[in-house]
């Protein structure tokens, strides 16, 4: 019998996938418990409607973070910080600082945590290497210098 699951069951499959199982196990169980449904006309359309907006979810979010990258990749992001007289900074420039700047100076909203960098401690060049979606990522020059 052919069923949609509508919860993860053990040994058959995950919630929302189409699987086959023995007449018996889905009346007796599946069915009864709440955990699958028959898969008539009705279900397999809702089962049709939902892949297809989890892709369509998926290109969306494939879809920004290729136009964050066209926007980030390559570009250098100047920060401005208080230095001592050797150049060592009062502090340290951080991930959080990062994506604040990248707010302020180029208008998008990266996460801190998907922003991977050594704290930076002296004035310089660094680079800074954003994880922008599975395989997509950017990579940005941060200069900083003395305010």
């Amino acid at each position: 019998m052919k069923l949609v699951l509508l919860q993860d069951v053990k040994s058959l499959g995950k919630k929302g996938q189409l699987v086959n199982a023995s007449d018996g196990y889905a009346r007796n169980f599946l069915i009864p418990k709440g955990l699958a449904k028959e898969a008539n006309a009705q279900a397999m359309n809702e089962y049709k409607n939902a892949e297809n907006s989890k892709k369509y979810k998926h290109d969306q979010e494939v879809a920004a973070a290729e136009s964050a990258k066209a926007v980030l990749d390559g570009k250098t992001l100047e920060i401005k910080t208080k230095a001592g007289k050797s150049g060592k900074l009062f502090g340290a420039v951080t991930t959080k600082d990062v994506s604040l700047n990248i707010k302020s100076q180029m208008g998008l909203d990266i996460d801190k945590h998907k922003i991977s960098m050594n704290d930076i401690k002296d004035l310089g060049t660094y680079t800074a290497k954003i994880k922008l979606f599975t395989g997509i990522a950017a990579e940005l020059t941060v200069v900083v210098s003395e305010a």
